[in-house]
């Protein structure tokens, strides 16, 4: 229970925020380590620390346990998360489930600090990549005047065409078809 103050009323003691100490950590573990990891505010209290519950539980499931895995995230463990990642979003206690030894914090962690920075890198190289094909895509596609000259002079149907009527798309008469019936009608030419 709180100590009260004069008048009754619960008296509300300062806690430690920021970073643990070694001290701290050692306390943490030893009262676990004997009493077991349940009803941390209590743990908090009896173990002498001056921390909230919360605290002392987040400190205990993302760094203090002893079958936790620190660090060095191998090339498949990194595939994994990203494959996950995919599929389930930002989910990160799912991710991590699938990851033995790792939390769910440190998997957040290594996403937002190393991995998505990557992802964002390779979408860019892609994107530029993609970019660079449609430009020379679009530069090998372009018929150009001098193609069609080429093609009039070798005696193709093209050479029939007069290609300002036909590449002209004003709307005269029904809808600016007319060109369509020019085309067809060269076809129909032996």
């Amino acid at each position: 229970m709180a100590p009260k103050n004069i008048d009754g009323s619960a008296k509300k003691v300062a806690l430690n925020k920021g970073a643990w100490t070694a001290e701290e950590d050692q306390k943490l573990s030893q009262y676990i380590e004997i009493h077991g990891a349940k009803r941390w505010k209590t743990i908090a209290l009896e173990a002498g620390l001056n921390r909230c519950g919360k605290s002392c539980r987040l400190r205990w499931l993302n760094y203090l346990r002893p079958n936790i895995k620190r660090g060095n995230i191998s090339d498949a463990e990194e595939d994994l998360i990203l494959r996950l990642h995919k599929l389930l979003g930002n989910r990160w206690s799912l991710i991590a489930g699938r990851l033995p030894g790792r939390t769910d914090n440190e998997i957040k962690n290594y996403w937002n600090s190393h991995l998505r920075k990557k992802i964002n890198q390779k979408e860019k190289v892609v994107a530029s990549a993609a970019q660079e094909v449609n430009i020379l895509t679009q530069e090998t596609c372009t018929i150009t005047h001098a193609d069609v000259e080429g093609a009039k002079g070798s005696g193709t149907s093209a050479g029939n065409l007069d290609m300002n009527t036909f590449f002209d798309f004003t709307i005269d008469g029904s809808y600016g078809l007319e060109w369509v019936n020019k085309f067809l009608e060269l076809d129909e030419d032996p």
